[in-house]
């Protein structure tokens, strides 16, 4: 599904944006922001605008996939390996959820490399 901008009307697009960005209200709610931003975006949108519900969801599954990937690299720091791959995992993160909210606020449905699709 890859809808161009021509056919996304820039509120939805918007909407679409602050569905990938609202990731980062983890340094306002340090423990579960960044899913609790997306999944607001969902509810709130899910049933008026459907391409900002969809990149909203995405985000949502993208931020449980990158908590599970940070509980087992912060579990790994037991073997020292996690040192190397917690700050991986949060550069990951932050670079990922910048591409997919310029995808889609360019009305390009983005989706996530190595993500859960564990809401559907």
């Amino acid at each position: 599904m890859n809808e161009g901008s021509s056919t996304t009307p820039p509120e939805e697009r918007t909407w679409a944006m602050l569905g990938h960005l609202s990731a980062f209200a983890t340094f306002v709610l340090p423990a579960f922001g960044h899913i609790i931003g997306p999944l607001l975006v969902w509810l709130v949108k899910k049933d008026t605008m459907p391409f900002a519900a969809d990149q909203a969801k995405e985000a949502l599954n993208f931020n449980i996939t990158i908590t599970l990937l940070a509980i087992v690299a912060a579990l790994s720091m037991f073997v020292l390996i996690g040192f190397v791959l917690l700050p991986l995992v949060a550069i990951f993160w932050f670079v990922f959820t910048i591409v997919a909210a310029v995808a889609a606020n360019g009305g390009t449905t983005y989706r996530y490399p190595l993500c859960l699709r564990l809401v559907v």
